[in-house]
C-alpha cells in the first residue's frame, strides 16, 4: 500500500541526542518534548517519502516490561504504537532485551503483508540487517535515518548504511527542536553537599528554619587525663567518717575537697552496671547524692552502704534506700532538703543481662494532623490527575514535587492551615512525605536505581514541594529561599 511507516529504536535516538547535546549518552541528561518529536518525525517522513504516514512504532525497554511515564504519554498520541522489551541488570549495568528482535519481527511482518511501501528506520544496531534485507525482498524501500554524531563520525552499523536504500542525517538543529539539555545543576545539589542534604532532610521537629546548615568548624576532642584512682577501685569503707558530710568528689590522698566536675575518669559500662543508681541532686539533705552537702557520699563511691544516706552520685537514677535511711521516701530531712527526682538512666548489655530500652515515641507536629492528598481527592479528580500526569507532566523530579504541592494546597482549600508547616521546615509531615515519594515513583524515578529513589532525586522532589508551597502559603517566602 502507498503508505510509510517509521520504526524508532528509542535507545539509539535518545542516547545519540544526549551524546550530541550533553556529551554523555545517558538519557537522563536531556528532556524530550514527545509531542513535538512525534510531529517532527511524521512531517519529515511524509516529506521524504512522499507518502502519508500509517504509523510510528516506538521500541524501547522498561523494567518488567511495565510502561514508564514517557511510554504512557507516547502511546496516547495519534498514530503511535509503543512496543516494550525487558530492561534487566547484567554485570552491574542495565541492558535491554528483546528490542531488536521486536523491531525485526515488526519490519518483516509489515513488508510481508504489504502494509506499507516505504519504511523509515531510526536505529544504529547491525542486528537489524536481516530484517532490512527481508523488507527489501518484499519490495519495500528502506530509509535509514541517523542522528548527527558528537564526534562527527558514524554512529550506525556500516552494514546497515550499506544496505539502506536512502540515508539521511538528522542534524543538531532538527534535534534541538524536540530535545533540550536538562540543567541538573539547578535541580540537584553538588556532589560534595550530599551530607548536608541529609542533615537538612533529617532536621528534627522544632529546629530553626534554615535552608542549609553552615559547616561547623572542626574542633579537636579534649584530652582526658586519668585521675589518681578509678571510681570503682575505692571501697565504701575507705571513706573516713569525718569526710562523710563534706567530701564532695574528693580524691583519696588529695587532702581537700575537689569539685566533681574536675574528674576526668569515665567508667566502663561494666563498672557502671554494677553500681547502685543514685537520686538526683539534692541540697543540704540526708538523702542527696554525692553532689550535695550532707550525709551523702563523695560522688564516687556509695555512702553508708547505699541505704538512704546517699548514693554513688555518678549515675542519674534513684537511690535504692529511699524508705529506710535517714530520709523519708528518699526525701532529705534537712531544712532545705529536696525530694530526689529520677533522671534518665543509661542502659546497655552487660553481664547482668540485656536491659530493654523503651522505644522513643515518634515526634508529632502540627503538620501531622493535616489530611493527605489522597483524602482530599475525589474519584473524578483522580482520573483527571492521571490524564495530566500522562499528557502534561514531564517527570522531572523537581517538577513532580511542585505538581504534588499544587494539588494538595488547592484541594485543602484553606491555605492558612498550611502555615503550621513552616516551623518544621524542611521536615515534611511523615504521611505526606511518604505519599509524595510514592507519587514520584510513577514517573520512572525508580528505574536504573535498584527500585529506590536516590538522594539527589529525593532532594529535588522535596525542594520542588517546598518551592511551590512558598508561593501559595503565607509566610513561605520567609522560610524557603529559591536557589
Amino acid at each position: 500500500m502507498d503508505r510509510c511507516v517509521v520504526l524508532v529504536d528509542a535507545g539509539y535516538l535518545l542516547g545519540a541526542a544526549a551524546s550530541l547535546l550533553a556529551g554523555d549518552p545517558s538519557r537522563s541528561r536531556v528532556t524530550v518534548d514527545h509531542t513535538a518529536l512525534i510531529t517532527a518525525l511524521r512531517e519529515r517522513a511524509e516529506a521524504e517519502t512522499g507518502l502519508p504516514l500509517l504509523r510510528i512504532y516506538w521500541f524501547d525497554a522498561a523494567p518488567d516490561r511495565r510502561p514508564m511515564p514517557e511510554h504512557r504519554r507516547l502511546r496516547v498520541l495519534p498514530r503511535v504504537t509503543v512496543r516494550l522489551g525487558a530492561l534487566t541488570r547484567a554485570e552491574g549495568r542495565w541492558v535491554q532485551k528483546g528490542v531488536d528482535a521486536a523491531m525485526h519481527a515488526e519490519l518483516s511482518e509489515l513488508a510481508r503483508n504489504r502494509a506499507c511501501a516505504d519504511v523509515v528506520l531510526i536505529t544504529g544496531d547491525g542486528d537489524l540487517l536481516p530484517g532490512m534485507m527481508t523488507a527489501k525482498e518484499h519490495g519495500v524501500a528502506v530509509h535509514l535515518w541517523a542522528l548527527q554524531a558528537a564526534d562527527g563520525d558514524f554512529n550506525q552499523s556500516e552494514d546497515l548504511v550499506g544496505e539502506a536504500d536512502e540515508r539521511r542525517v538528522l542534524d543538531r538543529e532538527w534535534i534541538e527542536g524536540s530535545f533540550s539539555l536538562r540543567d541538573n545543576a539547578n535541580v540537584f545539589p553538588a556532589p560534595g553537599a550530599r551530607q548536608e542534604i541529609a542533615k537538612i532532610l533529617a532536621a528534627p521537629p522544632g529546629a530553626p528554619p534554615v535552608v542549609a546548615p553552615a559547616a561547623a568548624p572542626v574542633v579537636a576532642p579534649p584530652v582526658v587525663q586519668p585521675a589518681a584512682v578509678a571510681p570503682a577501685a575505692v571501697p565504701a569503707a575507705a571513706v573516713p567518717a569525718a569526710l562523710g558530710a563534706s567530701a564532695v568528689g574528693a580524691v583519696p590522698g588529695a587532702g581537700r575537697p575537689q569539685p566533681a566536675a574536675a574528674l576526668k575518669v569515665v567508667p566502663t559500662p561494666k563498672d557502671l552496671a554494677g553500681r547502685t543508681p543514685a537520686v538526683a541532686p539534692a541540697v543540704n539533705g540526708h538523702g542527696g547524692t554525692g553532689l550535695a552537702n550532707g550525709h551523702g557520699g563523695n560522688g564516687l563511691v556509695n555512702g553508708h552502704g547505699g541505704n538512704g544516706h546517699g548514693g554513688n552520685g555518678f549515675l542519674n537514677g534513684q537511690a535504692n534506700g529511699q524508705a529506710n535511711g535517714h530520709g523519708t521516701n528518699g526525701q532529705a530531712v534537712g531544712t532545705t532538703g529536696a525530694p530526689g527526682q529520677a533522671g534518665p538512666v543509661l542502659r546497655w548489655s552487660s553481664d547482668r543481662g540485656w536491659v530493654d530500652r523503651p522505644a522513643p515515641e515518634p515526634a508529632v507536629t502540627a503538620g501531622d494532623s493535616l489530611p493527605t492528598l489522597a483524602h482530599l481527592t475525589t474519584a473524578e479528580q483522580r482520573w483527571a490527575d492521571r490524564e495530566e500526569d500522562i499528557t502534561s507532566i514531564g517527570g522531572d523530579a523537581h517538577e513532580v514535587g511542585q505538581v504534588f504541592a499544587r494539588r494538595w494546597s488547592e484541594r485543602l482549600g484553606d491555605v492558612e492551615r498550611l502555615t503550621v508547616l513552616w516551623p518544621d521546615y524542611p521536615r515534611i509531615p511523615h504521611r505526606v512525605d511518604g505519599e509524595l515519594l510514592r507519587y514520584a515513583a510513577r514517573f520512572g524515578l525508580l528505574a536504573h536505581k535498584d527500585d529506590q529513589i536516590d538522594e539527589h532525586d529525593r532532594y529535588a522532589i522535596r525542594a520542588g514541594f517546598w518551592k511551590e508551597l512558598a508561593v501559595r502559603v503565607p509566610g513561605g517566602s520567609m522560610v524557603v529561599v529559591d536557589d
